[in-house]
């Protein structure tokens, strides 16, 4: 009997393959069974998640990561897509920045931010989206956007001087790391559209490609 659903795992996260010939409604059951099943070996696990297969709605697609979190007890920080240099880029931000958020704490925002949106946050916090011109995020941990800054962020906002920035890309508005501002900020590679890291150095703030930096 052809299996419903295959669940493959990788350094970076989950790949769960749907028989794209079941409905939705078996696929649900299936995953609710599964990962149920497999919960004492991801519970408290941070990971990425690739859906392979059959072709899901939004509302699908966020009733299956509802699931999985809920049954696994697993905290879902991002959803791959099948492009291979979008996917090795989330990798990238995945194995390098998340792993390092103090206590593996964080808390988790899905959506890009709007002009005039702030989005405040006493732990490290990860934006599943982009922060657009006019939107503000303020974290007193870290803070790491999977997609492009373009407004204001301000990590270490409690002083926290070993706080960094993350993003896929970097232009932001205004950028500042516990008390560096931005007229501090200092580029010190060529701009390139890749992932992207922004650190505090004594007095100044630096933007490195993140491949680059040496954990």
């Amino acid at each position: 009997m052809k299996q419903k659903v295959i669940i493959k795992s990788n350094k970076y996260g989950l790949i769960v393959y749907m028989d794209p010939e079941s409905t939705y409604g078996e696929i649900l059951s299936d995953v609710k069974e599964k990962f149920a099943d497999a919960s004492k070996f991801f519970k408290g696990a941070h990971m990425a998640i690739t859906f392979e297969g059959h072709v899901l709605t939004k509302m699908q697609e966020q009733e299956l990561i509802e699931t999985i979190s809920e049954m696994a007890k697993v905290h879902i920080v991002c959803i791959f897509d099948n492009n291979e240099n979008t996917a090795r880029l989330y990798q990238s931000v995945v194995e390098q920045s998340l792993e390092d958020l103090p206590r593996r704490e964080g808390q988790f925002y899905r959506g890009t931010l709007k002009k005039r949106q702030v989005l405040e946050s006493e732990k490290s916090i990860i934006v599943l989206g982009d922060v657009d011109f006019g939107a503000t995020v303020v974290s007193k941990g870290n803070i790491v956007v999977l997609g492009t800054i373009r407004g204001t962020v301000h990590a270490g906002a409690s002083g926290n001087k070993n706080a960094f920035v993350v993003a896929l890309a970097m232009k932001p508005e205004s950028l500042r790391i516990a008390d560096a501002v931005e007229n501090q900020l200092y580029i010190r590679k060529e701009e390139r559209p890749e992932a992207k890291i922004a650190w505090l150095d004594g007095e100044r703030i630096y933007i490195d490609p993140l491949k680059d930096l040496n954990w």
